[in-house]
Order: C-alpha cells, then sequence, then structure tokens
C-alpha cells in the first residue's frame, strides 16, 4: 500500500492558542492535522516507550502527522483525558477523531485495519 509521500511530513506542534478556553485549544490542536497523535516527548526524542512505538509506526506507514508534546502543556495533558475520556497518552487522532492509544494502534497496525483506515479516512 502506498500513501504517495516521498518523505515522513512530522511536524511538532509547539503551542496551544492560550487565548482560547481550553477545550477550544484542543480543537485548534485536533483541527491542526489530518493525523495528530498526543505523546510524551516529540517524534525524534519520544519520552516512553509507547510514544516511541506509536511514532515508529506512523514512520513506517509514511504518512504526514503532527505530534503534541503534552510534557509541555500540563493544562492541555490533563484536559484532553478529560476531552477524550481516555486516561492514558499516546492518543492518536484521524480526522480530530480519536483512533485510541498505543495498544489499539499497534493492534489495528498488525491486523492492517490501521493502513486501510488511513488511506480510507
Amino acid at each position: 500500500m502506498s500513501f504517495n509521500v516521498l518523505n515522513n511530513d512530522i511536524q511538532e506542534i509547539e503551542v496551544a492558542d492560550k487565548s482560547q478556553e481550553l477545550n477550544s485549544q484542543i480543537e485548534g490542536l485536533l483541527k491542526s492535522g489530518k493525523i495528530v497523535l498526543f505523546m510524551k516527548g516529540n517524534s525524534e526524542m519520544p519520552q516512553c516507550g509507547f510514544s516511541a512505538n506509536s511514532v515508529a509506526i506512523l514512520k513506517h506507514l509514511g504518512v504526514p502527522f503532527k505530534t503534541f508534546n503534552i510534557l509541555n502543556d500540563p493544562e492541555i495533558r490533563q484536559g484532553l483525558k478529560e476531552f477524550s475520556n481516555w486516561p492514558t497518552y499516546p492518543q492518536l487522532y484521524v480526522n480530530a477523531k480519536l483512533i485510541g492509544g498505543n495498544d489499539i494502534i499497534t493492534e489495528m497496525y498488525k491486523s492492517g485495519e490501521l493502513q486501510d483506515y488511513l488511506k480510507n479516512n
């Protein structure tokens, strides 16, 4: 399967728009790209094994994605847990829809479901 991506287009989202209330900040981050991974650390320096694995899967698939380092923003870190009703990180979103954490990402990748989902959404 090919996504027609020549190079991984990985961008780090540095900061949320603090002029907005928390849910609006989160919605803005989600709308900043088709694929957004909220993680510990960044794509070049993940700060936990789960985040590293999730980044490795996305890089292997060759899809462009954005990351947000939740360790740099405690307000977003806690607020996103409540927003998504998902207690752990990383959290993968496609088109602002929560896909899941590392365990779900890995399971979907191994079954081919993640590749199909990314291709069709």
